[in-house]
């Protein structure tokens, strides 16, 4: 399920990245795809396919995310945010939990 990640070196480019995924992967009109969408009501995904959308990013990335991942998103852009921050890319999101984040180091070697 690993797709190419060339050129991808920031948040922005995770974002974008994670757009063509969602657009190419499930049809949906990339006019939908802002950053405020909720993955579930504006985009209309159903959480089988959030949660492969998870697995592309893991397998792509090198990333893992931890049991309770879809607790902590709501948005595309916390989807976004979440998995630069596990891959180096960005700070640590405000909205996650310090419990979640704890979770989240306990898997991955992200920096400080």
């Amino acid at each position: 399920m690993s797709k190419s990640i060339e050129g991808v070196s920031n948040w922005m480019h995770m974002f974008r990245w994670i757009v063509k995924l969602i657009r190419d992967e499930y049809g949906i009109d990339e006019g939908l795809l802002t950053r405020n969408a909720t993955l579930e009501t504006d985009i209309r995904l159903s959480i089988d396919q959030v949660e492969q959308v998870l697995e592309f990013i893991s397998d792509s990335f090198g990333i893992r995310f931890p049991d309770g991942t879809l607790d902590e998103l709501v948005k595309l852009e916390e989807l976004c945010l979440l998995a630069s921050w596990i891959k180096g890319y960005y700070k640590r999101p405000e909205f996650i939990s310090d419990d979640f984040e704890t979770r989240c180091r306990g898997i991955n070697q992200i920096a400080a």
